[in-house]
């Protein structure tokens, strides 16, 4: 069975392309959630917050935006001793600034599935280096976001964040998900 050759051996990478990757997430709660990891993988490899994901539920209450909001000093003292997420003080304030941020959009998943005329783009990638770090989507995505308050979600991190919600099918033509994802995408 072929799959896109950044799925490596690791099974947790392996389970994570073929269950997850690319899928069509209209849930705003959890897009909210894989933007900000999205955002904590900025500099970092993929794997390495996959790996800490359920430390970073744990840590951020479920990734609750309500909760996220009300966050003290405390708490930012609590997650930086935490050893289950990447412990960066920029990335951590990110999460809190994004949940205020959420709480302001009326409708979040709507926002940013807007940004694909609200149906996932399909693409037909032979190669994984066909693949673009950018789009000028993502690029919108990003000015929008940081517009209403939106931390760590550049451009690039928008793409990946439009890649792993399935607002673009970006599994190369003889990834055996890109057939299975293709119909979602009309």
């Amino acid at each position: 069975m072929n799959r896109c050759s950044w799925a490596s051996s690791d099974p947790l990478y392996l389970d994570y392309h073929d269950a997850e990757w690319g899928v069509p997430m209209r849930d705003p709660r959890s897009l909210f959630e894989l933007l900000c990891l999205e955002g904590a993988q900025a500099g970092l490899a993929w794997i390495t917050i996959l790996r800490k994901r359920e430390g970073y539920r744990a840590a951020f209450d479920g990734f609750d935006p309500h909760r996220m909001a009300a966050y003290t000093d405390a708490d930012r003292a609590r997650l930086m001793a935490d050893a289950g997420i990447v412990r960066n003080a920029a990335k951590i304030e990110a999460f809190i600034g994004n949940a205020r941020a959420w709480l302001a959009v009326d409708d979040f998943a709507e926002r940013v599935w807007s940004f694909v005329d609200g149906r996932v783009v399909a693409n037909r990638w032979r190669s994984v280096d066909e693949v673009p770090s950018e789009t000028d989507a993502s690029a919108a995505m990003s000015r929008e976001l940081r517009r209403i308050g939106f931390r760590f979600i550049g451009p690039t991190v928008c793409y990946a964040f439009m890649q792993s919600a399935g607002l673009v099918n970006d599994h190369v033509v003889d990834c055996f998900r890109h057939a299975q994802l293709e119909p979602v995408a009309r």
